[in-house]
């Protein structure tokens, strides 16, 4: 049971996977930062708001805070665009590089090889 555990755990895609989560949450402060000191403040200047998580309205007597549902909506729009221009897009573009490197061009057969293969099939006839 731990051989098996441990086999798990040394597989390429379980430490891949704790990297990547790892790296994720590093960059999810980097993107709050510039929503916070970036975006809300564009957002700030065109409609007057500067902190956007306090934005609510009340249901009752229970304030419904949509301004963090916003803000949280702006930061998976830019973690989104990130990752798909800066990973996503120059990777698709090097597997396309590689492939087209990788496909072989169709062997073209000679007047002599197609000679000697007739050859052979005639022989292979005889016996």
């Amino acid at each position: 049971m731990v051989k098996g555990f441990r086999d798990f755990l040394m597989r390429g895609n379980v430490v891949d996977l704790a990297v990547a989560v790892i790296i994720g949450a590093a960059f999810t402060a980097i993107v709050t930062a510039l929503n916070e000191g970036v975006i809300s403040q564009l957002i700030a200047a065109i409609g007057g708001v500067p902190d956007m998580t306090k934005e609510s309205f009340k249901l009752g007597d229970t304030p419904i805070f949509y301004g963090k549902v916003i803000t949280a909506t702006i930061n998976f729009v830019i973690v989104a665009a990130i990752v798909y221009f800066v990973v996503v897009m120059p990777m698709n573009k090097l597997q396309e590089r590689f492939n087209k490197a990788a496909e072989e061009p169709k062997a073209t057969i000679t007047k002599d090889q197609e000679l000697l293969i007739e050859i052979r099939d005639l022989l292979a006839k005889r016996g």
